[in-house]
């Protein structure tokens, strides 16, 4: 008996189908399923590369199964492994450039035991007739009518085009420099005060700065709820929720008395890690926010609640294939429960603001308007327009909503929500 010889790349392979059956069949985020779908790569441009077939296979993924169905007489089942392997191979050979010979032989062995000749034929017949993806992908079913009901056709179009590749690096700056001087030093762009975009891609550790901690890696609209908190002065803020930190090093950087809590004590070390890289100081507190009791009331409070991600779908292109309806309705019942404990938190005349990195309103706008019923003593405290970068404005209602309609021509926004109150003297 004689055993074929070992494939080339197949761990990596391996490891992608593993991470496409962590979100697709258990509902876990990518990065939750990267430790346990990856262990035995020992090189880590195997695992970037199960990642990104992985994740690219999700982006496209109603496109690949058109694809699949259009070249099978009976339709494989969602979770059939012949058909995620075929997504495996077919977003390798047209989206990530992987040779048509590597994408299959990488492929079969995957199905060692099961529908080989099903695999290798339907590759084939695709590859022979020239089989492309659409420019734009098309988004979930449901997603697509999700907020097609939301927010319009207009923004499903822009999501669309959105998903299609990951989104570029935001760089928030400590320094008061002006930041046109720093996007000229780092070769990006400065959209905001206190802000780069790089191109994605870009090799962050050999850029000017990064050893300083003049600046680290954050989303420009994850860095817009700490902008309507103002400086500082030494008054005193809680941030809740905080890890990896970079609100947390916003607040700092800002001039507020930091305590940072979360209850992640893995993610809580990064912070740490973020503080001592760029120099800056915050208490650090590992504890859940559901039941802890603060030691004292601050001056602002801020909730980035754990939410369904939704607005990050760019970078975690998971989310839209895991979060349903009922995930929604669960994470805006939590989040209900923190703003009544952030609220407890805050000294008579302080602020707290609330956000959230969600396209859901049920998780933004609902929320608020939900706060302000349960808690009198709160007002909305209106966002300006002076406030904000000039390519986002407050809503009516004075909240904060980014789209990815926005920021068209120069890399778009993530979706957040953020909503700031008041609370009485």
């Amino acid at each position: 008996m004689t055993s074929s010889a070992p494939v080339e790349g197949l761990g990596a392979r391996r490891a992608a189908l593993r991470l496409l059956d962590a979100v697709l069949r258990r509902g876990e985020s990518l990065d939750q399923a990267m430790g346990g779908a990856t262990q035995g790569l020992k090189r880590p441009d195997d695992r970037a590369l199960a990642l990104a077939i992985a994740s690219e296979a999700l982006r496209r993924l109603p496109d690949l199964d058109a694809l699949i169905d259009s070249a099978t007489k009976r339709a494989l089942p969602d979770d059939a492994k012949a058909r995620s392997v075929l997504r495996i191979a077919l977003v390798q050979a047209l989206v990530l450039g992987t040779p048509q010979h590597a994408a299959i032989a990488t492929a079969l062995p995957l199905v060692d035991g099961g529908p080989r000749r099903l695999v290798h034929g339907v590759f084939g017949t695709l590859m022979r007739k020239g089989a492309k993806l659409p420019e734009t992908p098309r988004l979930p079913g449901d997603v697509q009518e999700r907020w097609t009901g939301h927010w319009g056709a207009d923004m499903v179009e822009a999501a669309a085009q959105a998903i299609a590749a990951p989104p570029p690096l935001d760089l928030t700056l400590q320094s008061r420099e002006d930041a046109a001087v720093w996007a000229e030093k780092l070769g990006g762009v400065s959209l905001a005060d206190h802000h780069v975009r790089l191109p994605r891609g870009t090799d962050l550790t050999a850029l000017p700065g990064f050893d300083d901690g003049a600046w680290w890696v954050q989303d420009i609209a994850a860095s817009l709820p700490v902008r309507l908190l103002g400086e500082g002065r030494g008054r005193t803020a809680l941030d809740l929720c905080a890890a990896p930190g970079g609100k947390t090093m916003q607040l700092a950087s800002g001039g507020w008395t930091v305590s940072a809590l979360d209850q992640s004590k893995r993610r809580l070390e990064r912070l740490r890690d973020n503080l001592k890289r760029t120099k800056l100081s915050a208490e650090t507190i590992a504890a859940d926010a559901a039941d802890w009791q603060p030691p004292q009331l601050y001056d602002a409070v801020l909730l980035d609640a754990p939410c369904s991600a939704t607005g990050i779908f760019r970078r975690h292109p998971d989310v839209i294939h895991r979060i349903g309806a009922r995930d929604i309705a669960e994470r805006a019942e939590l989040q209900s429960s923190l703003l009544d404990r952030a609220a407890a938190a805050v000294a008579p005349g302080g602020r707290l603001v609330y956000a959230v990195c969600s396209l859901e309103p049920e998780e933004g706008e609902a929320q608020a308007a939900a706060f302000l019923d349960r808690h009198s003593d709160f007002a909305r405290a209106a966002v300006g327009s002076d406030e904000l970068p000039d390519f986002v404005a407050p809503s009516e209602d004075g909240y904060v909503r980014t789209l990815p309609t926005m920021l068209l021509e120069a890399g778009r926004l993530d979706g957040f929500f953020i909503a700031r109150f008041e609370k009485a003297a």
